[in-house]
């Protein structure tokens, strides 16, 4: 996979990861991911490491649910409408300062 394409995680099994691609190219398909065995035989003992390919962790939650904690970055996405202005203020003011706040709104939905 190319580019750091963003996945969901579908299954979390023993020796796989299943995830669907929800952007870029292969946006829909289903990859899977197998667990891979490292070993390194430089020394006088074997030194053996098994573990998944890099992966970096995001979280979502909803706006109301975020009310109250504080983050050290959030993206905020207004695919859809919020409910009200006071959600907008909740999810903007979760974070320290405007550089760490990522807002994704349709093109053309926005007020100037």
């Amino acid at each position: 996979m190319l580019r750091e394409p963003r996945l969901q995680v579908k299954a979390l099994l023993k020796n796989v990861i299943e995830a669907l691609v929800i952007t870029g190219y292969a946006r829909g398909d289903i990859v899977v991911t197998p667990r891979i065995t490292l070993i390194q035989t430089d020394y006088p003992f074997e030194f053996k490491i098994t573990q998944f390919s890099k992966f970096k962790v995001s979280f979502a939650m909803i706006i109301n649910k975020s009310k109250g904690q504080s983050f050290t970055m959030a993206g905020i996405s207004l695919r859809e409408e919020c409910f009200s202005h006071g959600q907008i203020y909740v999810a903007c003011f979760r974070v320290s300062s405007a550089s760490s706040l990522v807002i994704l709104a349709q093109k053309g939905n926005t007020k100037k």
